[in-house]
């Protein structure tokens, strides 16, 4: 049976998974890699991103999906094997441990790396996926987009410190940010708010929802994206058109952590937590890199980083058992 056994099997196959199937992969571990399928997406948020500018090592950019498929070529060069399964069960109470895909097969492992990543919470309105998976006028991360609305006009969507802070960011580049929000009040710190209110660049449209999401035949994309949006009053229902640049979905982020409830501590967020300074959860053998245990940083270099920390743990985790 212990030749059955894999020593190191990956769930997830975002920057964090391939990075640690590298890793292992040159440490002659063999790993095994369920990189997912349907309706998750092989290679993680990268695979509806288009223009990557602040990955390093590429000048040009690259575009998300290139990006992800050099990632795994790179891995599987190196004796990485990926399965395109979704891992739909696991048991982490006895070793080794046993993970169950959707066709139903046991995978026995020494050591699991979890890299099932996080997503952003969309508003789940029409053209919404479309635009963002375009890179035409709607995203999920300031950080990785703000750059290219440098003297436009962009709103952000949310109440919360992300949108504070995504807002805040955005006023480096654009001529003026349009925080949108539900309500009057607010769930972010007052600190953050203190400072997005202080900012001059920084307008509010309080009490209001987003209707539609319009568009544009608009330069210098030469296809439909984004020209503005429709808010609806909360109040009164009267409905107004704020023309845009850019659309900010900052309405938090979900991490894909449901297969470890009762199993892997998590914060009050749902994010599994880590050892400082490492990648080991409170279940010996079982690692958590990427942006399931990230809700801070989030990009993809970070996420590569903690995906080889996975790995060189998980390599010296196996080399003290004898395995």
């Amino acid at each position: 049976m212990e030749n059955h056994v894999q020593k190191v099997v990956i769930i997830g196959s975002g920057p964090a998974g391939w990075t640690a199937a590298l890793y292992a992969a040159r440490a002659t571990l063999k790993p095994l890699v369920f990189e997912g399928s349907a309706p998750n997406i092989p290679g993680g948020q990268l695979m509806i991103t288009s223009d990557v500018e602040n990955y390093p090592g590429f000048v040009d950019g690259v575009l998300g999906p290139q990006l992800m498929e050099v990632f795994k070529k790179q891995a599987v060069r190196f004796g990485a094997k990926a399965k395109t399964e979704n891992i739909t069960s696991v048991d982490l109470k006895n070793k080794p441990y046993t993970l169950t895909s959707e066709m139903g097969e046991k995978i026995l492992a020494h050591a699991v790396i979890i890299s099932t990543g996080a997503n952003a919470k969309l508003l789940g309105i029409k053209n919404e996926k479309e635009l963002m998976a375009q890179g035409a006028g709607v995203s999920a991360c300031a950080t990785c987009d703000g750059a290219f609305y440098k003297d436009m006009d962009v709103a952000v969507i949310g109440g919360g410190d992300s949108a504070m802070e995504e807002a805040s960011f955005l006023t480096r580049f654009a001529k003026s940010v349009t925080i949108v929000h539900r309500r009057e009040g607010f769930r972010s710190s007052e600190i953050m708010l203190d400072r997005a209110k202080q900012n001059p660049k920084i307008k509010w449209e309080l009490n209001q929802t987003i209707s539609e999401i319009l568009t544009a035949k608009m330069p210098p994309f030469n296809k439909d994206a984004l020209s503005g949006i429709k808010l609806k009053s909360t109040k009164n229902g009267e409905e107004k058109t704020l023309k845009l640049d850019g659309l900010f979905v900052a309405i938090g982020h979900q991490p894909n952590t449901h297969l470890f409830n009762g199993s892997l501590n998590m914060d009050d967020k749902g994010y599994l937590i880590t050892n400082n300074g490492s990648t080991k959860t409170n279940i010996e053998g079982i690692f958590a890199c990427g942006d399931v245990q990230d809700s801070i940083y989030r990009q993809a270099v970070t996420a590569a980083g903690s995906g080889c920390m996975a790995a060189i743990d998980a390599e010296r985790f196996l080399k003290e058992k004898g395995l």
